[in-house]
């Protein structure tokens, strides 16, 4: 019995290990996925130049520019989440576009067909490239409103950290990618697993532009409770939109909408 005992709790540990084995280094692999089937890829209904900015590593980005007037009105740069490409967001682009806004949308290295692999330090990188594409333009920072989607909310928060934006939008945030994680692998010591953290919370003090939070309380990937963490621990100016029967990919319903629009209105 006792040898049978010892067997089996060596057989467990070993399996333990090799699991923490593969989740270390496949890891990047279970947290982007560039190419997802079944997303939803409506019509496009608005102008855009596709256009490519390089990074400091010399890999050009694809992105879209919906431009109105790009020195003198504001400019949503929408920083998208995980998984899939561009045409992903075109529900939400076409709503944004109905808006007095330009907006750009950046696709991260390894995504729609870009060159490279995503990491948490690349993302940020491709974060700062974008605004500075947009600073050789003549965009000013005051003109400018980060929108981040899911993951692309740690993007957000990163880049926006000592600077005075016109706003930040957060769609269904998260507050660190360690929390997160070890929601869903709750046996694993993730906070030393994890390559890319995203630890959003931490950064909040840096932020002083005005932020707007949207999360749905039936969020099934990122807990509600975290947007309200996120909101809570915000400094001010700081707005939510929080919606009982919403879920991750939130709908762009009238009543979003019109939070949005406030918002952009409020901001600078």
């Amino acid at each position: 019995m006792n040898k049978f005992f010892y067997i089996s709790l060596l057989l467990g540990l070993v399996t333990y290990l090799m699991i923490l084995a593969y989740i270390y280094l496949f890891q990047r692999n279970l947290l982007y996925h560039p190419s997802v089937n079944g997303y939803q890829e409506d019509k496009i209904n608005f102008d855009y130049k596709e256009i490519f900015i390089q990074n400091k590593e010399g890999i050009k980005l694809k992105a879209w520019l919906h431009e109105k007037d790009l020195i003198n009105k504001k400019t949503i740069i929408f920083f998208h989440g995980n998984a899939g490409n561009l045409r992903n967001r075109n529900y939400k682009l076409n709503e944004l576009s109905k808006f007095d806004v330009n907006f750009l949308i950046v696709a991260y290295r390894g995504f729609s067909g870009n060159q490279g692999k995503p990491s948490e330090q690349g993302l940020y990188e491709d974060a700062r490239s974008t605004l500075n594409w947009l600073k050789i333009k003549g965009v000013k920072e005051k003109n400018l409103i980060l929108y981040g989607e899911s993951l692309g909310t740690a993007v957000a928060i990163e880049t926006a950290q000592n600077k005075d934006l016109a706003g930040i939008i957060l769609e269904s945030p998260f507050t660190s990618m360690v929390e997160l994680a070890q929601k869903y692998y709750p046996v694993l010591p993730v906070k030393f697993l994890l390559k890319d953290k995203y630890e959003t919370i931490k950064k909040l003090p840096n932020i002083s532009s005005p932020l707007l939070v949207l999360h749905g309380g039936l969020d099934t990937i990122v807990p509600f409770t975290m947007g309200q963490k996120l909101f809570e621990q915000a400094n001010e100016p700081k707005f939510k939109y929080f919606i009982a029967n919403d879920d991750h990919m939130m709908r762009y319903d009238q009543n979003l909408l019109d939070e949005i629009k406030k918002f952009i209105s409020f901001s600078h």
